[in-house]
């Protein structure tokens, strides 16, 4: 039996740029040229840990200088290159409060310092109070790592079959798997279907 339920917040959650082409978009609003695109990528993957503590803001002249560009006085990268992106996902709202009506919830995020709070300001998430919250930004651990799936297991007080985790990536899935957890792998090509298919999922376990 299930007694605690963990979900992703990118493109379980909420939208993000999860099977969109929201990163393309974003290249070209600051500018990023098609012949630039590859180098582009390596900079931003070789800057951007998710767990670490930069501030993606700090990148900016970082990419004036190598890609010759200027952004806007007031841009901001968390903001207008990623929160303006995203959605809400009001598919899965009441499968999460049906879920919660037996388990205890939380979330379990990759997240850049300062999105978590971010997106809560724009009103993304819904309007539920998460029994855990942990955000790689604050944890320090971020997922694949096994320790972060030890911190969920101690901040939930549930252990290995007992924790159900909602997952948009396949890596993260299988770590979690591989942890001892069930798993639940959430297709964001198609977030109706998923959410469908997750209270399934869940009723299947109960």
């Amino acid at each position: 039996m299930i007694k605690f339920v963990y979900f992703d917040v990118g493109g379980v959650v909420i939208k993000d740029f999860s099977k969109s082409n929201s990163w393309m978009e974003l290249q070209n609003e600051i500018g990023i040229t098609q012949d630039q695109e590859g180098k582009f990528i390596e900079f931003w993957n070789k800057f951007t840990d998710i767990d670490t503590t930069r501030d993606i803001e700090t990148l900016k002249p970082l990419i004036e200088s190598e890609f010759g560009l200027k952004f806007p006085e007031n841009y901001s990268f968390l903001v207008n290159g990623f929160i303006d992106r995203f959605q809400k996902n009001e598919l899965i709202w009441p499968v999460i409060e049906k879920i919660h009506q037996n388990s205890k919830i939380g979330l379990l995020t990759n997240m850049y310092v300062g999105m978590f709070e971010e997106i809560e300001k724009h009103n993304l998430f819904p309007k539920i109070k998460w029994d855990v919250v942990i955000d790689s930004s604050k944890a320090r651990q971020r997922k694949p790592d096994v320790e972060i799936f030890k911190l969920a297991e101690e901040k939930s007080s549930f252990k290995g079959q007992e924790i159900l985790f909602v997952e948009n990536s396949q890596s993260h899935v299988d770590a979690a798997k591989n942890f001892g957890w069930q798993t639940f792998f959430y297709d964001s090509s198609d977030y109706k279907k998923s959410s469908q298919n997750l209270l399934k999922f869940y009723k299947s376990l109960n």
